[in-house]
């Protein structure tokens, strides 16, 4: 069966199971006449409203705590998360048994791509607190006979001392985190390179697809390698990769109708083209999204052998829509920033601040080196002239001064 057909085929048993008891998508339904399925993902995408996290909200706020959007009684559900909050109030959501159960097989994809199997020790260095983390992937390790260890409550040294003791071949955490964990070894004089990690499995922050920061961590962690993946509390894992394919990260099509448009559109970008991440989930029926405006900058690429609807991502996610500014008529996202910000030798953080409160916006990098005697101004100016036709400020400041990130870091700092 070709895949548009088979997502057809999920989405309206996904339709025929919601409607009876999720009155928020009851009336999106019944304003796009979808109450009994569509014919075809043409029709769906033609008729079916977006869903946006604004909405979602809002919803929250209109019908407490957890919104009109689920599906089966409050007594149903078993699992309970919020999300980060980095762009406003945390949603919350919750899963039934079965709903998890979707969400930690599509997890099971990203470990099976990522080269993991049975036996396998990980360690996960999340705080296993109600943010969604990685909490999905420490299920579904379990499930997939891994040996999952966390460790969370613990300090950067003591963290690395308890990976140390117990050499895990798989370690779980953001690309933030694998450079600071990298960075403290370094300070502490303790050395990676017979630690047993072999993989480092990273999300919740662009950065595990970007080649330079790629090659910042897989430096600091000799004989690992990084694969990438992404995913969201209210979707779930969207993504995959491959260790010996840096740069793309590969669609669930098979758990999601998936399209990239024009961010504030509905207009599909061309293969190639930016464009925002819209996602419906053909599963997770206690608490599905239709069309939902995920925020996240994509780069839609063919797979080659598969059909035009199976896309894959270039550069992993390159930023988000409310994190993209115009700065003189060039384009500026995070990723592409991070880039050539992490090719500088001798840059350990940095956080790039976007003041558009005069008339034209002017952009300054902060950051602190890995070397106090050793100033990489003058190149990291040129990196960025170079690859922005624009002048960017920079200015070096002193060790500590800059804020440390375990889980997503926030570098992207507009002033408005």
């Amino acid at each position: 069966m070709a895949l548009a057909q088979q997502q057809l085929t999920a989405l309206n048993r996904l339709i025929a199971e919601i409607v009876p008891g999720n009155r928020f998508y009851q009336r999106k339904l019944t304003e796009a006449g979808g109450l009994a399925g569509f014919a075809s993902l043409a029709e769906f995408r033609a008729r079916m409203p977006f869903t946006t996290k604004a909405e979602l909200s809002r919803d929250q706020v209109e019908h407490p705590p957890f919104g009109s959007t689920l599906t089966y009684p409050r007594e149903s559900y078993t699992r309970y998360h919020q999300t980060s909050g980095t762009s406003g109030r945390p949603l919350l959501w919750l899963d039934t048994r079965e709903s998890w159960q979707w969400v930690l097989d599509g997890w099971r994809v990203v470990w099976e791509k990522a080269g993991a199997q049975p036996g396998d020790t990980a360690l996960f260095t999340f705080s296993f607190g109600p943010f969604i983390g990685f909490w999905a992937a420490f299920d579904s390790a379990v499930q997939l006979g891994l040996c999952a260890i966390p460790a969370g409550g613990m300090s950067s040294t003591e963290r690395l001392r308890f990976l140390l003791a117990r050499r895990p071949r798989i370690l779980c955490c953001t690309p933030t985190y694998a450079l600071r964990l990298a960075d403290v070894a370094r300070q502490e004089s303790i050395s990676l390179a017979n630690s047993g990690v072999e993989l480092i499995v990273v999300g919740g922050e662009p950065g595990g697809s970007v080649p330079a920061f790629r090659a910042r961590m897989e430096a600091g962690w000799p004989g690992a390698r990084v694969v990438d993946h992404h995913g969201m509390t209210e979707v779930g894992p969207a993504s995959y990769g491959y260790p010996d394919q840096p740069t793309v990260i590969y669609l669930l099509h098979s758990a999601y109708v998936c399209e990239v448009l024009q961010p504030g559109t509905s207009e599909a970008v061309s293969p190639g083209e930016t464009g925002e991440l819209v996602l419906t989930t053909l599963g997770r029926a206690a608490c599905p999204l239709f069309r939902y405006r995920t925020g996240d900058l994509v780069r839609p690429v063919p797979v080659a052998g598969e059909e035009p609807a199976a896309f894959a991502l270039e550069g992993g996610i390159i930023g988000r829509v409310d994190d993209m500014v115009v700065v003189r008529g060039v384009n500026l996202f995070p990723a592409t920033v991070d880039a050539v910000v992490r090719a500088v030798p001798g840059v350990r953080e940095y956080v790039a601040e976007i003041d558009r409160r005069n008339t034209l916006a002017e952009v300054t990098v902060r950051f602190e080196t890995t070397d106090p005697g050793h100033d990489p101004s003058l190149e990291l100016a040129q990196r960025l002239r170079d690859a922005f036709q624009l002048r960017i400020s920079v200015e070096k400041v002193a060790p500590g001064v800059l804020p440390v990130f375990e889980m997503k870091a926030r570098r992207w700092k507009i002033l408005s």
